[in-house]
């Protein structure tokens, strides 16, 4: 693709980026076969194509951004199936990630828009905050018919049935490998997560640790930044993962670290990110040593050896979160450790399609995610599983909303199959295989 930016333009770094990213692109279309929004909308300007070239323009002219060129945008799911399909390698979600902050410093959003993104930027980063909200969307929650705007129902539509009391293993801490130790790791416990369910790093640490792993919750880390980064609000998404990096490179210069463990995959693509996301910023080495040490967990369990066998007889349908397949690349890892485990894994149809989820999607485009939620249980429904297990607590959340069958975080099931206990969403549920069965090894 032809682009046209002056010199002046292409002296500031992010424009220079993009640049980059829209020559490289070659308007095949591939593109469009794999978009969620386009399969759901069937509006060109809906699909990776139509929004590079609207970002083009917006960029190019330099004026401020318009409505039209807002909506599309608003619309992609960031879910990065394009980039999995892109014959010519283009980087989209660093020139979305762009357009967004463009969008942020550039476009006068309606009152009701401001608001609402302010509040979601200013609660769940922080767990105690997400806590109190959570609690008051449940009680807010019958009245929900009274809300004119579907985005605010969708928030409280958000609200599990049981908040999970707090987990002290979230608080900074090491917990030592239990036999020989193998490898030093930091545990990224992340924000949303902690509110929303602490079965997921309770079982990740009780895994590692018996694999050998010690694992520290670094003191000053948290919220890895990714939500406010897909609003365009850079200073703040910057200000959290500056605290990261900081907090996990003084473990690296101190006892030092092996890796940095991640279970929550969104997460983890931005993380990955932190090196081209700083890269002109006092913190360039710092982050750049950062990213090359995170790894998802499931990167980390192969490493480690995850023992064979163990594993209750059941059926899981795995759901490959986007972040996880697309972001990051991670396609197989976690079915083999479940297949090493014991477990029979299925897959859904069209399992590179989003769920619906990502990050904040469902609560500010609930239409459209709604549609995508509904097609994922759909799916998954079909392969008529005993569980679903997926790689990420936005996709757990969405798909739990809309179906019967429990959904537990695939370290859950892995934790059970090597020694620790039965996922407390499949203790719920008498009927299902394996149930009163407390520890598998």
């Amino acid at each position: 693709m032809q682009t046209t930016f002056t010199p002046e333009q292409l002296a500031d770094p992010a424009t220079e980026r993009s640049n980059q990213i829209l020559r490289a692109c070659v308007h095949c279309g591939f593109c469009t076969a794999t978009c969620p929004t386009y399969a759901v909308l069937g509006d060109e300007l809906d699909s990776p194509r139509g929004r590079i070239y609207l970002i083009k323009d917006m960029l190019e002219s330099g004026r401020p951004a318009d409505a039209r060129t807002v909506k599309h945008i608003d619309r992609c799911l960031s879910c990065l199936a394009c980039m999995t399909t892109c014959p010519s390698g283009v980087h989209y979600m660093h020139l979305v990630d762009h357009a967004r902050e463009y969008i942020e410093q550039t476009y006068k959003r309606p009152l009701s828009d401001r608001l609402l993104r302010w509040l979601l930027s200013k609660v769940l980063p922080y767990p105690t905050r997400f806590r109190l909200a959570l609690l008051g969307a449940k009680i807010g929650r019958p009245f929900a018919f009274l809300l004119p705007d579907a985005r605010l129902r969708a928030m409280l539509a958000m609200a599990p049935k049981q908040i999970p009391p707090v987990s002290r293993n979230d608080d900074p801490q090491t917990f030592a490998a239990r036999g020989e130790r193998r490898m030093r790791v930091a545990l990224m416990t992340g924000c949303a997560q902690r509110a929303l369910n602490t079965d997921i790093n309770d079982a990740t640490i009780r895994l590692l640790t018996r694999l050998g792993a010690e694992v520290v919750v670094a003191e000053g880390a948290g919220c890895c930044g990714a939500l406010t980064h897909h609003m365009g609000k850079t200073a703040e998404s910057h200000a959290t993962a500056a605290a990261n990096i900081r907090a996990w490179w003084a473990e690296i210069q101190g006892a030092g670290l092996d890796a940095i463990v991640i279970n929550t995959s969104g997460c983890g693509t931005t993380v990955k990110d932190y090196g081209h996301m700083f890269r002109n910023h006092t913190l360039a080495a710092e982050a750049k040593a950062v990213s090359a040490i995170a790894l998802d967990v499931s990167e980390v369990l192969l490493k480690l050896d995850l023992p064979a066998g163990g594993a209750a007889p059941m059926k899981v349908a795995y759901h490959a979160a986007c972040s996880l397949q697309h972001g990051q690349q991670i396609k197989t890892a976690p079915k083999d450790l479940l297949k090493r485990a014991g477990f029979t894994v299925v897959e859904p149809r069209d399992a590179h399609l989003c769920c619906g989820s990502a990050g904040t999607y469902n609560l500010m485009q609930p239409e459209i995610s709604g549609q995508l939620k509904a097609r994922k249980v759909a799916t998954l429904e079909t392969t008529s599983p005993d569980v679903i297990a997926a790689g990420n607590i936005g996709c757990m959340m969405q798909i739990g909303g809309g179906t019967a069958t429990p959904v537990v975080h695939t370290v859950e099931l892995l934790d059970w199959a090597t020694g620790g206990p039965k996922p407390p969403a499949l203790d719920r549920d008498p009927a299902m295989p394996g149930a009163g069965v407390p520890r598998l090894r």
